[in-house]
């Protein structure tokens, strides 16, 4: 059914992926470029490395031009002088006083937002804001067991 309502972007996805095995590469808007590796067989349609996994070439677009949007989104943040602490996946951890934490978060959710409009033509992603203040520390479910076992080795440590 997918396939259906979205006929378009089907039609680009299998279009995209025959042209990175016929070319053996795929880019970003910017020109980091994905090589496949020589040798690779097309007609083996599996993860395992001697083949093309479809799945993964129709991810590379999202997945690369995704990070191409924090890497600007990360550079118009610090030029605006956002102290910026480190690109979390699709995220980014900034730094401020308390007094100016709040105008900070939206000036970084402003450069998410403009960055994507560069990267992508115009097309404006939107931004979800996430702010902790200390003494707590930001969690999400998944993560909660790795914290714990990080937080274990480091009380053992000392």
């Amino acid at each position: 059914m997918h396939r259906e309502v979205y006929w378009q972007f089907w039609k680009w996805a299998d279009n995209a992926v025959d042209h990175t095995i016929l070319t053996g590469q795929q880019a970003t808007v910017y020109g980091w470029t994905h090589y496949l590796p020589e040798g690779l067989n097309p007609n083996k349609k599996n993860p395992t490395g001697d083949g093309v996994n479809p799945r993964s070439l129709r991810n590379f677009f999202m997945q690369a031009n995704g990070a191409e949007i924090l890497r600007l989104a990360c550079i118009l943040a610090t030029e605006a002088g956002i102290r910026v602490c480190a690109p979390i996946h699709d995220a980014v951890l900034i730094t401020a006083p308390e007094s100016e934490i709040g105008d900070a978060a939206d000036a970084m959710a402003k450069h998410m937002r403009e960055a994507s409009r560069i990267v992508l033509d115009g097309f404006e992603l939107r931004t979800d804001l996430n702010t902790t203040r200390y003494p707590e520390h930001y969690s999400c479910e998944k993560g909660a067991k790795f914290w714990a076992t990080v937080s274990k080795l480091l009380e053992e440590l000392q």
